[in-house]
């Protein structure tokens, strides 16, 4: 059979619509990215918002459309949500909890031919005891490594906990075997994921520092990034494994929602903003050319003018390199559902403008700091206008003539300018 994927959401999902495509392939299937030509089609997907529910919506009519013979399977944190729904929507097979998704290939190989019959597979919270353990491999420079499963946080705006259950994770040891058969398909780099990565040792009581440590160890793996991690899982003791490692790299991902002490409290987060500027700090004193990314959200219910500009303000003054930024989606079943002084579509729509473009001064101002000096690029095998491009230690896009010969490879380039694209542009030493 020929197999397609369609991937929506967080790192966390490639890792694993990957690693179900492994086992498709091992058994003797091919994978396509051509949905008109597959006998199956299995989307991963998304539910942080409701934006990510309409887009796999769409993506299955999309498909039923274009090719009604092809066996449509669903899985991840939507179906897991809102099982019923999906499998109403015309042209759907199949439809997986998060506890099923594991079980994909069996399952269709079961049901056969299209129309066969229809599967629908449910499970509560609680129930959401498994850990599917997955890495992506075959279509990148870096790797996406799976450490950790589920979020105790419950803030009160997220379904996350909802559709991934508790915290969980593999132990150490088989998370460094799956890092060195990732070194040897021959990846040079690999991003540590999860859904709440540094709360990483709830199954197995080790520490988010020893997996550090270990994976440091592991030969044939240049680079680590750490995907994204709560502020106050961000300790000094991480912080100083990763500014005395030549392989994990000065790049983090910190998300902070909002810079309105009010607003956190109202979120149920788990710090406040002089506990988020002083873990930036932390990360600058040891990592001065560190690139620091932070998710925010814009119109909680209750964010009133002075309290969004208490954000904007705060995020201006910390100068990080990069902003996610996230209008509030609504989201069933979570405590800021039920919340009152709702903040109109056209406010949030506004407060993301202005965001976006501090993001966009930031962005470049990051960049800049760096024109005229040298670094280390790993070249990656995307290629664009004749370009190829490849990122820093510390995340910095960089382009150049596109040379087969460099993929995978590390080379020391010299930035030389900022283009309108806010891309780095390299030359040759």
């Amino acid at each position: 059979m020929k197999v397609c994927f369609y991937t929506l959401g967080c790192k966390l999902n490639f890792s694993e619509s990957s690693t179900l495509a492994r086992e498709f392939v091992q058994n003797g299937h091919t994978r396509t990215e051509d949905f008109k030509e597959a006998d199956v089609c299995i989307i991963n997907s998304c539910s942080v918002t409701e934006h990510a529910d309409k887009k796999c919506r769409n993506i299955v009519r999309r498909i039923h459309k274009l090719n009604p013979e092809a066996i449509i399977a669903v899985t991840g944190c939507y179906a897991q949500l809102k099982p019923y729904e999906i499998a109403a929507i015309e042209g759907v097979d199949i439809v997986l909890s998060n506890n099923d998704k594991a079980d994909v290939y069996q399952k269709v190989m079961v049901l056969g031919k299209k129309g066969s019959r229809q599967e629908v597979t449910s499970c509560s919270t609680e129930e959401l005891t498994r850990f599917f353990a997955a890495f992506s491999s075959g279509d990148r420079t870096r790797a996406f490594l799976k450490v950790q499963d589920g979020c105790d946080y419950c803030c009160s705006y997220c379904t996350i906990h909802n559709a991934r259950g508790a915290s969980r994770n593999m132990p150490i040891a088989d998370l460094v075997r799956e890092a060195e058969m990732i070194a040897a398909e021959g990846h040079k780099e690999i991003v540590i994921t999860g859904v709440n990565t540094g709360d990483f040792g709830r199954t197995t009581g080790e520490s988010f520092a020893d997996l550090l440590r270990a994976l440091d160890g592991v030969e044939g793996i240049e680079r680590y990034r750490i995907s994204s991690i709560e502020p106050n899982l961000l300790t000094d003791e991480i912080i100083e494994i990763c500014a005395s490692s030549k392989k994990f790299q000065p790049h983090f991902h910190i998300p902070i929602q909002s810079g309105c002490d009010r607003v956190l409290r109202d979120m149920r987060r788990r710090y406040n903003t002089a506990m988020f500027e002083a873990r930036i700090e932390a990360v600058r004193k040891a990592m001065p050319d560190a690139f620091i990314g932070i998710d925010v959200i814009v119109g909680f219910p209750g964010e009133t003018d002075d309290e969004f500009q208490q954000t904007y303000d705060f995020l201006e003054r910390l100068t990080p390199a990069f902003l996610h930024i996230f209008p509030f989606s609504t989201r069933a079943n979570t405590p800021a559902a039920a919340m009152k002084n709702k903040v109109q579509d056209s406010v949030k729509t506004e407060r993301a403008a202005r965001l976006e473009a501090l993001c966009e001064k930031l962005h470049r101002q990051f960049y800049e700091r760096y024109v005229g000096s040298e670094a280390d690029v790993l070249w990656e095998s995307s290629q664009k206008g004749g370009k190829m491009f490849g990122f820093t230690e510390n995340y910095i896009k960089v382009k150049m003539p596109y040379d087969a010969k460099k993929i995978n490879l590390t080379e020391r380039v010299k930035l030389v300018g900022v283009d309108d694209m806010c891309e780095m542009v390299g030359e040759n030493k």
